[in-house]
């Protein structure tokens, strides 16, 4: 069966340490450890052994194991358009400096290849950012030439950071996610195309950031399928009433007004079983990666939930054709 982890990320606020002794207690196996908060410093990680050691020390010593880590914010620094929002995801030194920003972004992604090889992981999950997110909804107009620019724009800043991947042989995993470049089904086609299929660059499948845009994720999972390098479980529930509209309204998540939020696994719409066949269809044998995130339940009850969910839906795919059994001798 697959190891069953859960990110860090939405744990960050608490040490390191304890956010191994709880997990270590419901009962995952690993974290993908998130590089915020105490939980991993990327340049430390890249430059001082003894650091990573002591990581690796508090992991062995609750019998824990890290098969991924998580570079979101600082990703998402390295294309985004600056705004004051983003000052929150870099030193405060840099606050109000988009340049700055946007290259210390780019030395940190550098060090993560380095980090996740001397932690023993093998992919750096992630964003990239995106020139024109806030371009979406095309008003004022969208040129054909921004989309092309933009596009190109983030091959020419994420080509020398996938160098340094392809250094330590390490993959990175672009979650699939609102106000990256990639968002949804055919955004993603094109920026695989735009990195020439570059193997280094891959998927880090999260099927909540696509139900609720209308996309099937078990047809996502299929037609990408030598693309997913890591998956993240984690449900949505869309909950358009006649009142609520699919942008959230500028509601906050948890908000029962909402038209779409978040949810404890089980909770939403996302059909696991589909998922599962999907993933045993192209073998893939990594970590479950449970992303918790619902801000309507105590996030203790929730990562307990969760753990026995992916368990209760998981399942090895069979190694015989069943209606073999039904030939006479």
């Amino acid at each position: 069966m697959r190891p069953v982890t859960i990110f860090t990320g939405q744990w960050a606020d608490l040490p390191f340490e304890e956010v191994c002794r709880i997990m270590s207690e419901i009962g995952y196996e690993g974290l993908e450890i998130a590089s915020w908060g105490d939980h991993l410093d990327l340049e430390k990680a890249a430059k001082d052994l003894e650091y990573v050691n002591e990581k690796k020390k508090i992991l062995e010593k609750y019998n824990l194991k890290c098969w991924a880590i998580g570079t979101h914010i600082i990703g998402q620094c390295v294309c985004d358009v600056w705004d004051k929002r983003l000052d929150g995801f870099a030193p405060n030194e840099y606050a109000g400096k988009p340049e700055e920003i946007k290259k210390w972004a780019i030395r940190q992604m550098k060090y993560a290849p380095v980090a996740a090889k001397n932690l023993g992981a093998e992919v750096v999950t992630g964003f990239t950012g995106s020139p024109i997110w806030k371009y979406w909804y095309s008003f004022p107009q969208t040129s054909e030439q921004m989309i092309d620019d933009a596009f190109k724009q983030v091959v020419k800043d994420w080509t020398p950071i996938l160098d340094e991947f392809d250094k330590y042989n390490i993959k990175f995993a672009l979650e699939v996610h609102p106000t990256e470049i990639a968002f949804d089904y055919y955004t993603t086609k094109r920026l695989l195309e735009e990195f020439d299929h570059r193997e280094t660059f891959g998927i880090n499948f999260d099927p909540s950031h696509l139900i609720w845009q209308g996309i099937e994720p078990h047809l996502f999972l299929r037609d990408f399928a030598d693309r997913i390098y890591h998956v993240h479980m984690k449900d949505a529930a869309v909950t358009l009433d006649g009142r609520a509209g699919i942008l959230g309204s500028h509601i906050t998540f948890g908000d029962t007004r909402r038209g779409w939020n978040f949810r404890s696994l089980g909770h939403g719409d996302v059909n696991f079983e589909d998922i599962i066949r999907e993933l045993n269809n192209s073998n893939y044998a990594g970590p479950l990666s449970v992303e918790w995130e619902d801000s309507g339940m105590d996030r203790i009850h929730g990562a307990k939930e969760s753990l026995n969910f992916v368990k209760s839906v998981d399942f090895p795919p069979s190694s015989v054709v069943f209606d073999d059994a039904m030939q006479s001798e």
